[in-house]
């Protein structure tokens, strides 16, 4: 908590410093905008369903609970040669605990205990300054993906709505940008951004202290570079690769209950050149960190009336194998299709996933052993998501990469790595506007949980997910107001059977500030 703090009052003095540095250079008029929100949720099962608990940046997760979504931003300026935005968000309200089981070494027995959520949480808090088309941004803030539709994908592979904001440092493009020389026909668009995870006591609730590890303190780093061809041309396509990884930290090894033993790794300066560019560890052939990424590529087409097709693939990997693309048909596919027109559907989605590869369940690498008589090698045994020394790619509980992979927030053992991550699935969305002031989103999955990447378990499980979401926006008669309501279910041995709806009462509304 108190670090939690360090990083409140750190991220305040900035906000007010860059504020200052822009007032000196020029008087503007700006917007700020903002919304407080009632949100409420309910259901049948442990956790909220998949469909209500996702892709909402990990609000709406637990069984059961009532918050109030404090949200204000002033979004960053793009015109002139200097601009600069801020933003913050609170969460405050009750949630239903969750159960783990937990193993008491002194006893030799197993316990229950319950998992409940801080009922005040920072959700966003970041300031940003912008000069030309670079910005850095101090802060958390929740970032779109480039690749896939945020309102109707299954999610990203690597970053996406699903997880919350981590507190960092990040610098890039604001958006594509012209490469010189080639006259428009080739932009480029990069991000780099190093931040914290701040969630130990959740990883401690969570854990069952038996089996496995528990990994904490630990930091992160995210990066992508992508190529996209002219936008104003029929067909454009955007190409390349997007990275991340978990480094530093403390971590705690469990067997049968006891302690094994315990990395003491902390945090050192060199471990963010480290981690920029994959180097070997002190000596024993293993790379610093967790590192794990995507190759990407999206192609879109204009066709006549103004309606638009698109696909799309993401291509895992976690290691040498899978950045050689040996993995298999492992990834993301994707097909949208979008109307030009606004009317009872406006955008359709269709995604398949599949990790079932992972580079085959061997593994063997000479290097690893000491005059080894066999020389050849077998790069393989990947385990997504799964790391031996840093744990699972999570925050707080919830995936940060796809969550039709199933979280470790699920796993009611105690366990806190992915359990089905050799799965495959398929995923469906439909969106449409059918009155001015209604929309709605329907979607529809399917998954089969096989096994982790290296332990098969006695059987594969299936669960079949679908949630309807109506939104009003009711301005005409209620000035500012808007209501969002979800109803979704599961059914299935691999999320268990589950019934939930959602509600959200939203006031929004945008104020001009001259500065």
């Amino acid at each position: 908590m108190k670090t939690y703090i360090q990083y409140i009052r750190r991220g305040l003095a900035l906000v007010a410093s860059l504020a200052c540095m822009i007032a000196c250079y020029a008087q503007q008029s700006d917007s700020l905008i903002y919304s407080v929100s009632i949100l409420t949720n309910a259901s049948t099962g442990r956790l909220a369903p998949y469909m209500i608990g996702s892709w909402n940046h990990d609000r709406t997760s637990m069984k059961n609970g009532y918050n109030v979504d404090f949200f204000t931003e002033k979004p960053l300026n793009l015109n002139g040669r200097i601009g600069w935005g801020a933003g913050v968000e609170i969460l405050a309200g009750s949630q239903h605990s969750a159960k783990y089981d937990k193993y008491d070494p002194h006893n030799f027995d197993w316990y229950t205990s319950d998992m409940k959520r801080a009922h005040v949480s920072l959700r966003s808090f970041y300031a940003s300054m912008r000069y030309r088309r670079v910005f850095i941004l101090a802060g958390m803030k929740n970032f779109d993906s480039k690749i896939v539709d945020g309102s109707l994908s299954s999610g990203d592979l690597l970053r996406s709505n699903n997880a919350r904001a981590i507190p960092g440092l990040t610098f890039g493009f604001v958006d594509f940008q012209d490469i010189p020389f080639t006259n428009g026909w080739l932009q480029i668009d990069g991000q780099i951004m190093y931040g914290k995870f701040i969630d130990n006591s959740f990883r401690r609730q969570q854990f069952n202290f038996y089996s496995d590890l528990l990994a904490t303190d630990l930091y992160y780093t995210y990066k992508y570079c992508y190529f996209r061809t002219k936008p104003s041309q029929r067909l454009s396509v955007i190409f390349g690769m997007q990275a991340a990884g978990v480094f530093g930290g403390n971590t705690t090894y469990y067997r049968r209950g006891q302690l094994v033993r315990t990395d003491h790794r902390g945090f050192r300066f060199v471990d963010i050149f480290k981690m920029f560019f994959p180097t070997p560890d002190n000596g024993n052939g293993y790379y610093e960190g967790n590192s794990l990424g995507t190759w990407s590529l999206r192609a879109r087409y204009n066709l006549p009336g103004g309606n638009e097709i698109a696909a799309y693939w993401e291509k895992f990997f976690e290691d040498g194998s899978g950045i050689g693309c040996r993995n298999g048909a492992d990834g993301l596919y994707g097909l949208q299709f979008s109307f030009g027109k606004k009317g009872w559907v406006n955008k359709i989605v269709a995604e398949y996933l599949d990790f079932r590869n992972q580079s085959g369940p061997l593994h063997y690498a000479p290097g690893d052993h000491i005059n080894p008589s066999i020389t050849s090698e077998a790069t393989g045994g990947d385990n997504y998501y799964n790391n031996d020394s840093f744990g699972p790619y999570s925050y707080f509980g919830m995936s940060i990469g796809s969550p039709m992979v199933m979280s470790p927030i699920y796993n009611e053992n105690g366990f806190p790595q992915f359990i089905y991550n050799r799965m495959q699935g398929a995923h469906l969305a439909v969106s449409g506007s059918p009155a001015a002031n209604l929309t709605y989103k329907l979607m529809g999955g399917w998954q089969k949980g096989y096994a982790m990447g290296r332990i098969p378990l006695p059987e594969a499980r299936e669960t079949w997910s679908a949630m309807a979401e109506v939104d009003w926006d009711a301005r005409k008669w209620l000035p500012g107001f808007s209501f969002d309501c979800n109803l979704a279910l599961d059914r299935g041995k691999l999320r268990g059977d589950n019934f939930g709806f959602a509600l959200a009462i939203r006031y929004s509304g945008n104020l001009n500030i001259n500065y």
